[in-house]
């Protein structure tokens, strides 16, 4: 019975209507208008494939000379805003791309990623941390270089097990006030498979006891 439950549940909320879109930037505590410094895409649709270039920043995502560049202190707290909630469960993780040139110009291709923040699970009741929430604040590391990034935002719905989907946004940033650290940096796509156990796990049946958010480790800074 539990088995059933779980796929009848998970099939009816596979539907549009839980898409959603991380399309506000906070900086200073201030909430931007819906899309300022962030790229605009295609949808509010997810990326499903771990091996497109869309999983930089979305379907439309690629270009950001239409976007303005928000600057933000290193060691400061920012956060972006969905325009609804979590809908459908999952991890949530944070990264930065360092920029070659500037954040406007870069389509986000490279070994240039390393992840800042991320939001697992608990538990004791097995829970993903972002359900239900829309509202999503992280601390931009000291030590990092100062110049322009593009802030990357991922949530990956897991509701259907083995077809995850990726909502994504990216921000473009210029980091004041930073440091000489070197974080290890990673490509995207390239950064997970489609093979991860926790991009395959079935979060219904049996219950999880364990979880590990894809991606490289956190870095603190």
């Amino acid at each position: 019975m539990k088995l059933s439950i779980a796929v009848t549940f998970a099939l009816f909320t596979n539907g549009a209507f839980g898409h959603y879109i991380f399309n506000k930037l906070i900086v200073n505590g201030v909430t931007g208008a819906a899309f300022a410094s962030i790229r605009p895409v295609a949808s509010n649709s997810p990326v499903e494939d771990v091996s497109s270039n869309d999983m930089r920043c979305n379907v439309g995502g690629a270009s950001g000379s239409g976007t303005t560049t928000t600057t933000i202190a290193a060691g400061s707290t920012v956060g972006f805003v969905l325009d609804n909630t979590i809908y459908h469960p999952g991890p949530l993780a944070v990264y930065l791309g360092k920029a070659p040139t500037t954040a406007a110009a870069w389509d986000a291709s490279g070994a240039n990623w390393f992840k800042i923040y991320e939001l697992g699970a608990t538990f004791d009741p097995f829970k993903f941390l972002a359900m239900d929430q829309s509202t999503f604040t992280f601390t931009i590391p000291k030590t990092i270089p100062s110049g322009d990034y593009l802030l990357r935002i991922e949530q990956i719905g897991l509701h259907v097990a083995g077809a995850p989907q990726f909502y994504i946004s990216c921000a473009q940033v210029t980091v004041t006030g930073g440091g000489s650290a070197n974080p290890t940096k990673v490509s995207i796509p390239g950064y997970v498979t489609k093979d991860d156990p926790s991009l395959t796990v079935n979060i219904w049946y049996p219950t999880p006891t364990a979880y590990k958010v894809p991606g490289p480790a956190v870095f603190t800074g």
